[in-house]
């Protein structure tokens, strides 16, 4: 039987899995862009933080130290695969009315790489087990994190989850999060990869990879396990949420440091107009205009 979880519980057992990448000992230019793995000292003071994003100035930094080289972690490598029959690579043309343009490998590699990661989206739409089985096989040679979605019905979340569970040992959950379903996730391959199979469902999968994926990269790249706290402001009108389930609703901060809800939560706009999520959890049913709201910042750099 899958396992009901809260997101909090689902988010500790990802990053269990998700082990911070060994440091490598890296040239000025291959460092930049990657996380410095411990204290950068003069005089017995940090000047640069292990776990700090390393960029241009820490570069000029480390040279005028004398520096050529810097102890990193390295960009996590994450490989983004999408599975299932009626999936259809965009600029193609649909067979039939069960047919669908695919996005989300499209999304969750320019996500991964907008999180630090180095992200590698597969080209081909596997739709079989056998053919799925060799992608993935063919993949473990490169990848520190797989990441695997399906059709929006999540009619191949079966397909997915049936053949990663002969490469390793896989659990399958659903977390208590509203506009969800079912994920699985686990260890696969002679190198225990950690796997995670997110719903097919779009507004599923991008909430899924904010809350999920998010802090696994960011965990393998900086070796901190937590992200940024949330923002607490004001909401302009009331917002709801369905009972015992945790919701994160797009909304838009604005100026005044207000949050309204976009209207059409349905609606796939949603995704690139919201610049925050609002956090209702699992017991809060409902919060009235004027009331104090965590917010999650989106679409920006928050390592």
């Amino acid at each position: 039987m899958d396992e009901i979880v809260t997101v909090g519980a689902f988010q500790e057992q990802l990053l269990n899995l998700s082990k911070p990448l060994a440091a490598l000992d890296l040239p000025l230019l291959d460092a930049h862009g990657a996380t410095l793995a411990s204290d950068l000292l003069v005089d017995e003071k940090p000047v640069i933080r292990s776990g700090q994003l390393i960029d241009s100035t820490q570069i000029a930094l480390a040279a005028s130290l004398g520096l050529d080289r810097l102890p990193c972690r390295p960009h996590p490598r994450v490989v983004i695969i999408s599975a299932g029959d009626d999936l259809v690579e965009p600029g193609s043309k649909l067979a039939d009315a069960d047919d669908e343009f695919e996005s989300n490998s499209w999304f969750l590699t320019t996500f991964a790489r907008e999180v630090g990661a180095h992200a590698f989206r597969v080209h081909t739409i596997p739709e079989t087990a056998e053919q799925l089985k060799l992608v993935i096989e063919d993949q473990l040679v490169r990848a520190d994190l797989i990441v695997i979605s399906g059709e929006s019905k999540d009619e191949s979340f079966d397909l997915i989850t049936s053949v990663i569970s002969t490469l390793g040992e896989i659990q399958i959950v659903t977390p208590k999060l509203a506009e969800s379903s079912k994920h699985s996730f686990g260890l696969i391959g002679p190198d225990k990869t950690p796997v995670v199979v997110l719903p097919g469902d779009p507004i599923s999968n991008f909430l899924s990879a904010e809350l999920f994926i998010r802090p696994m990269i960011t965990k393998m790249l900086t070796g901190v396990s937590t992200d940024k706290p949330n923002k607490k402001v004001k909401l302009t009108e009331s917002v709801t949420s369905p009972s015992g389930v945790a919701s994160y609703i797009r909304g838009e901060l604005n100026a005044d440091g207000q949050v309204s809800p976009l209207a059409n939560q349905e609606s796939l706009m949603t995704l690139s107009k919201a610049n925050c999520l609002i956090t209702l959890g699992e017991n809060v049913e409902k919060l009235n205009s004027g009331d104090s709201v965590n917010i999650l910042k989106l679409n920006q750099d928050r390592r």
